[in-house]
């Protein structure tokens, strides 16, 4: 397991009858969380004083209730600065968890003796974007939607990496990866974090459990003669170790051998001194 310990700005401070109890700097905020049913408590006085809350009505929508909430705000890791804010889909623009992914790419990189290029696919709002520019990679950052790239854009101005070496493209990331192959484009680190079911910029329809084997299939052809590392981010229920452990050795070992490793994602939970785990990561390195 590996657990993101290190944050100042950000704090899973309880969780309980499938709810989380968050602290996102100075403002405290209540979100759906299906996990909280056998994690955390119900007795931290944030449960009263929170500052947003993500209401779920009879009918499955959802909407936000506020008290005292600006529209987006930021918030601190190390030398990265993140907006931060609640968006119609409960998420706040930002998988606190994946820190623990941001330093291990950033040691790897800056460990390295030369440059690297990074592909950054279903990029988000690009957390591990900046963290790669942060230690001196130049990165492609490749999302289907506008909004999450344009997030992602003052993400990098905020943490003074508007000038670095980042390419940043709105696509579908399948097309993509297809026309990178023609080009003989090649990258030395891959990060992925695909969703469960999604629509691309053309309409095509992805699905995890048939697509991901294939898409790793023409990733990979996608890697320098001297990869570091290759991440694969899950948050789809159900999906088991075996299933990102398999994958990876087909796709990535198989061909550059190294090292791969697949762990259970965790924030700690302030008020219990418990855990909460948030999906899986598979890391193939060519050395730890």
């Amino acid at each position: 397991m590996w657990t993101a310990n290190n944050w100042i700005d950000y704090e899973l401070l309880d969780c309980c009858q499938g709810e989380r109890l968050e602290r996102w700097g100075s403002k405290l905020l209540i979100r759906p969380e299906p996990l909280a049913t056998e994690y955390g408590s119900n007795r931290h006085p944030g449960w009263i004083s929170w500052n947003g809350r993500y209401v779920i009505d009879s009918k499955r929508n959802g909407r936000w209730e506020t008290r005292d909430l600006s529209e987006h705000w930021n918030i601190s890791y190390g030398s990265l600065t993140f907006q931060v804010g609640p968006t119609k889909h409960k998420q706040m623009g930002l998988f606190p968890e994946q820190a623990v992914n941001w330093e291990f790419e950033q040691r790897l990189i800056s460990n390295a003796g030369r440059k690297i290029r990074v592909l950054n696919l279903f990029a988000y709002t690009g957390g591990a974007t900046i963290a790669c520019a942060a230690a001196g990679a130049s990165v492609c950052h490749v999302d289907a939607a506008k909004e999450a790239v344009a997030w992602a854009k003052e993400n990098a101005r905020l943490s003074c990496l508007a000038d670095s070496p980042i390419r940043w493209i709105v696509d579908d990331c399948w097309k993509f990866v297809q026309r990178e192959i023609r080009r003989g484009r090649k990258y030395d680190a891959v990060i992925m974090d695909p969703p469960s079911y999604g629509h691309g910029t053309s309409g095509r329809i992805w699905k995890l459990s048939s697509d991901f084997a294939l898409f790793l299939q023409e990733v990979i052809q996608l890697l320098s003669d001297e990869p570091l590392f290759f991440i694969v981010n899950l948050y789809t229920a159900g999906v088991q170790k075996d299933f990102v452990l398999k994958n990876l050795q087909a796709n990535v070992g198989h061909y550059f051998g190294g090292y791969i490793d697949v762990q259970q994602l965790a924030l700690p939970i302030t008020h219990t001194g418990s855990w909460m785990p948030c999906g899986l990561t598979g890391c193939w390195a060519k050395s730890y």
